[in-house]
């Protein structure tokens, strides 16, 4: 449970930042019923998610690669953003320096109204190309045929998002750390940071609040971690908070 004290001093926080980046991850979309798609209920017709999420995968079998695929878009599209995508999106539209940075792939934050939205592992509902690299964004839970094919050269189409053994997309990582360079404030949210190089995010920022369920390796070291579902505790962050303070404290204690 959040305190009032803890509130209120998350609050002057993000009052006094003139800018201000935020970095998602699992916890808030399994707000909204996600599946994390891993760990002892990954299994998906005897496969893990290690065992279809790779381009050797994909070259061997692309058609149970993409039903595996289907089946998530379809679980996925069953979900509403929650409050926290909302109070993310709102932030967005109160601040002109807002960087959203995700680590999720399945487009809540764009259906919550997020634009500024920095995507590290892709996202399940662009297509691209795996020959000639033409792109698309669609929504469709279901094709004619699998894999399907690029319509510009005919080669199969694949998901864009990051597989195990790919590098996170290049440009977008160097935003990624630009931003949180630039940022006065980090809000770490949904994630245990334990993945790296995301994780690597939460080291560079100057001053950082973290808001998840449960404690992280970072929520020691940390100016703030506020403890509870970003659902909760981002719209709560929202309202109050104008007395101006201009530096990032020390971690207080918890109530």
């Amino acid at each position: 449970m959040v305190s009032e004290r803890e509130l209120a001093a998350a609050r002057r926080l993000l009052a006094a930042a003139g800018s201000l980046a935020a970095l998602t991850g699992a916890g808030v979309s399994a707000e909204s019923g996600v599946p994390t798609f891993r760990g002892p209920g990954g299994l998906w017709r005897n496969f893990r998610p290690e065992e279809l999420a790779t381009p050797e995968a994909f070259a061997r079998d692309p058609r149970t690669v993409w039903e595996w695929y289907l089946w998530r878009r379809g679980l996925i599209a069953a979900t509403e953003p929650n409050a926290g995508h909302r109070a993310l999106a709102a932030w967005e539209q109160q601040h002109e320096r807002f960087t959203l940075i995700t680590q999720n792939v399945d487009g809540l934050h764009d259906r919550a109204g997020s634009r500024r939205i920095l995507k590290l592992h892709g996202d399940l509902w662009q297509e691209r190309c795996s020959g000639c690299g033409y792109q698309r964004r669609n929504r469709a839970l279901a094709y004619p045929a699998l894999p399907p094919p690029c319509p510009d050269c005919g080669a199969p189409l694949r998901p864009s998002v990051v597989w195990f053994g790919e590098p996170l997309p290049r440009m977008v990582w160097a935003e990624a750390e630009r931003a949180v360079a630039q940022a006065d404030l980090l809000l770490v949210v949904g994630t245990a940071a334990q993945v790296y190089p995301a994780a690597g995010l939460v080291e560079q920022a100057r001053c950082a609040i973290e808001v998840n369920p449960a404690s992280t390796p970072f929520s020691s070291r940390v100016a703030l971690a506020l403890t509870g579902p970003a659902g909760e505790v981002l719209p709560a962050l929202l309202t109050g908070g104008r007395d101006k303070i201009t530096t990032c404290p020390p971690p207080i204690p918890t109530a």
